[in-house]
């Protein structure tokens, strides 16, 4: 897997990946033009999206509807190393819905391959090439 990073102008960074363009831009009081989410917003989007999917899934397939259904996330910060220190999926469930659904679907949430990448962090690493 391999996707192609452009500068399309201003402090936009776009990813080309499978004929889609995921858009990126720093906000306004980064020296951005706020056009798009920031690099970072995108990272947090894809792990609450993630966790989504996998709530979806587990509640489709036990025919609960998803209409009373979200998530919240929520990036706890560390503000003395200025990193997100932990971050909160809160599930948000009808009611009506036992406290043993609710403890699975959290089980299903972290069925989430972004989550587990999380916990096991692959390493990064970048090298320069000259073309």
């Amino acid at each position: 897997m391999s996707m192609k990073i452009v500068f399309p102008g201003g402090l936009r960074v776009d990813a080309l990946y499978k004929g889609h363009t995921i858009h990126t831009d720093q906000p306004l009081e980064s020296g951005g033009e706020g056009t798009a989410p920031s690099p970072f917003d995108l990272f947090l989007a894809s792990l609450g999206t993630c966790a989504g999917f996998y709530v979806l899934a587990f509640c489709q397939t036990r025919k609960i509807p998803t209409d009373d259904v979200s998530l919240v996330l929520t990036a706890v910060r560390d503000e003395t190393k200025h990193r997100v220190a932990r971050v909160e999926i809160e599930i948000l469930l009808p009611r009506d819905v036992p406290p043993e659904t609710a403890s699975a679907c959290e089980r299903a949430a972290m069925q989430c391959a972004v989550a587990r990448h999380l916990v096991e962090a692959p390493a990064v690493i970048v090298k320069a090439a000259r073309r």
